[in-house]
């Protein structure tokens, strides 16, 4: 039997069984009307823009884009206020659980910055803080890798989850506490893996190095932030449940089930362990990290402008089907090794397949924001969001690409990857975490943000690093693989030639960091301008009973 037909008739199979899926739900796949695209509106607010970022003379001018192109902004009914005390009152649930998140988000996010710089530059400064172990590359990499996948970015992710499903399910957070338990343990065991790392204890797996001892305390804080929302759906007021509660449940189910079964100790050996690392390495990417960035894309977009999203069924297509392709895409990582050779293609297919996924969220995205590209230049949020979401497709098309034997044979074991790694982790996730706290932090203060010239300056500072960072890494990895590939050349020379381009990735990660230092300013600002931490805490944590 030929293995390699046998898979792609399955998906063959898959494919038309999705399709015929997502028919059953709702006849076309681009009505322009839906029930549930309309669940994350109170009655009278399609039309209306909200965000919360932007100044008065911005909110008045993004009112204008949304007049002008859409027609129902012109009949716009009466906000009910009812349903306006609802959202305050799930607001104010979910505020101080959502901002611990946050806040630890940002301390994070500033340490993994410092590491990451460092990193880079040793790799053209190798004199650089030579005195001290825990600062060597080997060690700081792995600490800038685990601040920033286990600390900024869930952190940040979470925490517009937490605060995002009170609105959605219009109930007030319930279990409050037991985030903010989920977050001490999590960070509790973020600080001690972190302390392995820096005195040499590391496990020897990419996005695994933390000993399962400690990373246990993942999947532990993980389960407890998950659970408020298992307490919240049996009493949501909604009859329909949105998109992005879909994506965030799902999101809440398979970290701490993809965590603990990658660190079960004594289980994994050999080539199975190396199999198990990149299950995991791109699991959590793929499983993890983008349904809860989707998420928040299908929410703040659709928000900011005060339009629906173009087709509800389309972006059900665009869950199910990252749900049934993500699986296995990692063992790509490991073409050329001594694994089976119908797992590398089972890999393959499933790669090229996430093609479906990515153009539905694409499509969907462009279609919604279609007459409202004028939005940009006023709203803050939607420059990260939608800036985020281009990102996405960028990423996940070239990872398609990147998948197959012929480009696989040129970037592996470059530079190249590096970048690629970034145009997700950081120019997709980073860009719509931004985004969506500069959305929601002014609702659970209760106060807008001081300077709005720091978030103008904090977006061109990222953009401008990131694309110096993206482009001189992409270059300097091609012509990496080049010469490795060349069998005249020296293996010497696929170092020097990167040279060049490993100081200019310096210079993109100088920048970022200080638009990180912006941001971080920033959230720090706000939150003395609240007076947070000079008065007693004004929200309620409700509890599960």
């Amino acid at each position: 039997m030929n293995p390699t037909g046998l898979l792609l008739a399955t998906f063959i199979l898959s494919i038309v069984g999705l399709f015929a899926f997502i028919w059953s739900l709702r006849k076309g796949l681009f009505d322009a009307e839906s029930s549930g695209a309309r669940t994350i509106f109170s009655a009278g607010e399609i039309g209306r823009t909200e965000e919360p970022a932007a100044s008065s003379q911005q909110h008045q001018a993004l009112q204008q884009v949304t007049d002008r192109s859409d027609a129902r902004s012109s009949r716009r009914q009466e906000i009910s206020a009812a349903e306006l005390a609802v959202r305050a009152a799930a607001d104010r649930s979910s505020a101080f659980p959502a901002y611990l998140l946050f806040a630890c988000a940002v301390v994070w996010l500033i340490v993994g910055s410092a590491a990451g710089l460092v990193s880079s530059l040793k790799l053209h400064w190798p004199d650089l803080l030579t005195d001290t172990a825990w600062l060597s590359f080997g060690r700081l990499r792995a600490i800038h890798l685990n601040t920033v996948a286990y600390g900024w970015a869930p952190m940040g992710l979470l925490g517009l989850a937490m605060w995002m499903l009170p609105r959605l399910l219009k109930t007030p957070l319930l279990g409050g506490r037991l985030i903010i338990l989920g977050a001490v343990i999590w960070n509790a065991g973020l600080i001690a893996g972190l302390g392995g790392i820096a005195v040499g204890i590391n496990a020897g797996m990419e996005w695994l190095e933390i000993p399962w001892q400690i990373g246990g305390m993942f999947a532990v804080g993980g389960m407890l932030i998950g659970l408020p929302m298992a307490f919240m759906l049996p009493k949501r007021k909604v009859h329909h449940l949105y998109v992005s509660v879909w994506y965030i449940g799902a999101a809440l189910f398979w970290f701490p089930t993809l965590y603990l079964v990658a660190k079960i100790p004594g289980l994994h050996f050999g080539m199975e362990m190396a199999t198990m690392n990149w299950w995991f390495g791109h699991n959590v990417l793929g499983l993890f990290f983008t349904p809860l960035s989707i998420a928040c894309v299908y929410y703040f977009l659709p928000k900011v402008i005060g339009r629906p999203v173009q087709s509800y069924n389309l972006s059900l297509l665009g869950f199910w089907t990252l749900a049934f392709f993500y699986g296995q895409v990692g063992a790509h990582h490991l073409i050329g090794g001594p694994i089976p050779e119908w797992l590398i293609t089972l890999s393959i297919v499933q790669s090229v397949m996430m093609i479906i996924p990515v153009v539905a969220f694409s499509l969907n995205q462009h279609l919604t924001l279609q007459g409202h590209f004028g939005a940009l230049k006023h709203s803050p949020t939607l420059r990260f969001i939608f800036f985020g979401a281009v990102m996405y497709t960028i990423t996940s098309l070239q990872g398609s690409m990147e998948a197959l034997r012929s480009l696989n044979a040129v970037t592996h074991f470059t530079h190249f990857t590096v970048a690629h790694a970034h145009l997700g982790m950081y120019g997709f996730v980073s860009m719509v975490i931004f985004g969506g706290v500069y959305f929601a932090m002014p609702r659970i203060l209760d106060t807008p943000w001081p300077k709005q010239k720091l978030i103008a300056l904090h977006f061109w500072l990222v953009v401008a690093g990131f694309a110096v960072y993206i482009v001189t890494l992409s270059i300097g990895g091609l012509l990496q693989g080049l010469v490795l590939l060349d069998p005249a050349r020296q293996f010497m020379d696929s170092v020097a030639v990167t040279l060049p381009w490993l100081q200019g990735r310096s210079l993109g990660g100088a920048l970022m960091t200080l638009g990180h230092l912006c941001f971080a300013a920033h959230v720090l600002l706000i939150t003395l301008r609240s007076g947070l931490l000079t008065q007693p805490v004004r929200t309620t944590v409700h509890s599960p009973a």
